[in-house]
């Protein structure tokens, strides 16, 4: 799992936002070097980014399974599918789906993965490939999703949190406060409560019919500086 591409930080925190495996902890003393040797992100930020990175080097690996399912799969606020956190299940996040899969075909990419296209570890491995400068306004225009899951992580006392931080840092701008609270209003659920969870996904699916130019302009902004492929992430085993 050699990190080859152009901005390996981006790359590296990718990967450590996907589904755990055994290849990701093979993987994991590279990735550490990549995300310790980057100067854009503080000393603080890169201190920060050690817990997680030492826990998915040697934590058992079922253990790093269920951890990743009940905080990624089953919190809904804690979705690593951006338009989740921007249009949840309306009709602009069709708009915006649709979009975005034209922009992946028309930079000659066809995805063939069970996962979104919004999918954020998928997001990050596109603008590892694309000049900095570029990959920053993304980054910048979900600034304020990375703050609120920053937040909400903390909350949990998770280690993933220093992973959006980081994200926010490199996003160099200032989250929208307003944005932000309005995410962090959204009700939170408890992932072990199954009942509660299935109450809240108990909702209509994602619409792909929609005007494509609907939603958001940080979301059309976003959708517009998309167009490197990407390669889908292994999926959990059902429990």
């Amino acid at each position: 799992m050699a990190i080859q591409l152009h901005d390996r930080t981006l790359k590296a925190l990718s990967l450590i936002l996907s589904y755990p495996t055994r290849e990701l902890q093979q993987a994991m003393p590279e990735i550490s070097a990549v995300l310790a040797s980057d100067t854009r992100l503080t000393a603080a930020a890169r201190r920060g980014l050690r817990p997680l990175v030492e826990e998915l080097a040697v934590r058992d690996i079922y253990d790093l399974e269920e951890q990743f399912v009940l905080l990624f799969d089953r919190s809904r606020t804690l979705s690593l599918n951006l338009f989740e956190h921007v249009h949840g299940e309306s009709r602009d996040r069709g708009g915006a789906m649709v979009s975005l899969v034209e922009t992946y075909r028309d930079g000659g990419f066809d995805p063939v993965t069970s996962e979104l296209p919004d999918h954020l570890p998928v997001l990050l491995e596109f603008l590892s490939t694309r000049p900095f400068a570029e990959a920053q306004e993304t980054l910048a225009d979900a600034a304020h999703i990375f703050e609120a899951l920053t937040t909400r992580l903390e909350r949990r006392e998770s280690a993933y949190a220093a992973v959006f931080a980081s994200l926010v840092q490199l996003a160099g701008a200032e989250a929208n406060a307003e944005a932000v609270a309005e995410i962090l209003a959204q009700p939170e659920v408890d992932p072990t409560d199954l009942e509660a969870l299935d109450e809240v996904w108990e909702e209509s699916e994602v619409l792909f019919g929609p005007d494509p130019s609907a939603g958001c302009p940080q979301v059309r902004d976003m959708l517009s500086r998309m167009d490197t492929p990407v390669n889908p992430k292994p999926q959990p085993a059902a429990e």
